[in-house]
């Protein structure tokens, strides 16, 4: 809910005054895929969203500390040192309360990348963040984004024009700020990189493109057991996850 306490009141005759009873979202986002390399056919995008980031946060820190495990999780650099903590994470993610998870997956030399991306990197990057804060928005909500560093070309104003373009196609203030961060300081970006690194990796699995490495089968396997699937390549979707695969060729 936008209001905690009034229901009535419409989005967009919020006032300054309102501050106490506004809700507002945290959304973690993060990518993976080189658009611009051949040989990696997908492109995933995904956003974890939370009302309370710190309770998530606090869990991993402590257990970090606990462990004296401080190395960022990274789904492509799992191995046997570090698979049991990105397990930990990510069974930590289905414990809290009140998320919600949104990715979306797009192959790149698919018609429809080619149609509405123009094989654009950046123009995609964009596209389909606005995409995932649209799926993402409830109807009284304010969100935060919060997203993963990527080095752009300087004419690139991600930031900028995620902001205005979403405010503008919502008609209101939706969203209120965007800011970028290295994911190496920030534990959320990382499960963020966990769950759609998975994802993508098996759609690679499921179309032979890799051979299979024991320790990403291992975390993709504890994914899927968490949400009671089989595959994720037809994409996924329940009251807290909303997992996209684009179809057609």
């Amino acid at each position: 809910m936008f209001f905690k306490n009034n229901k009535v009141v419409r989005t967009e005759d919020l006032k300054l005054s309102d501050y106490d009873n506004i809700w507002t979202k945290f959304c973690f986002l993060d990518e993976t895929g080189n658009l611009s390399d051949p040989k990696d056919p997908f492109f995933t995008v995904g956003i974890l969203k939370m009302s309370q980031p710190y309770y998530l946060q606090s869990r991993i820190m402590y257990e970090r500390n606990k462990r004296n495990f401080h190395d960022e999780m990274k789904f492509n650099q799992l191995t046997k040192h570090n698979i049991e903590f990105a397990k930990f994470a990510i069974g930590a993610l289905f414990d809290t309360k009140s998320i919600n998870f949104y990715s979306y997956t797009t192959k790149k030399d698919s018609d429809y990348f080619k149609l509405h991306f123009n094989s654009d990197q950046w123009n995609a990057y964009e596209k389909i963040t606005l995409k995932l804060l649209g799926v993402a928005l409830a109807e009284k909500e304010i969100l935060v984004l919060i997203a993963d560093h990527v080095t752009v070309p300087k004419e690139i104003k991600f930031e900028v024009n995620t902001r205005k373009n979403f405010n503008l196609s919502k008609k209101r203030l939706a969203l209120v700020g965007v800011c970028r961060f290295d994911s190496r300081s920030n534990d959320l970006l990382q499960v963020v990189d966990l769950l759609i690194g998975a994802i993508t990796y098996d759609l690679k699995l499921s179309q032979k493109i890799v051979s299979g490495s024991t320790y990403k089968i291992e975390l993709v396997d504890f994914l899927k057991k968490n949400l009671g699937v089989n595959k994720l390549s037809d994409g996924f979707r329940n009251r807290n996850f909303n997992i996209f695969v684009e179809k057609g060729s």
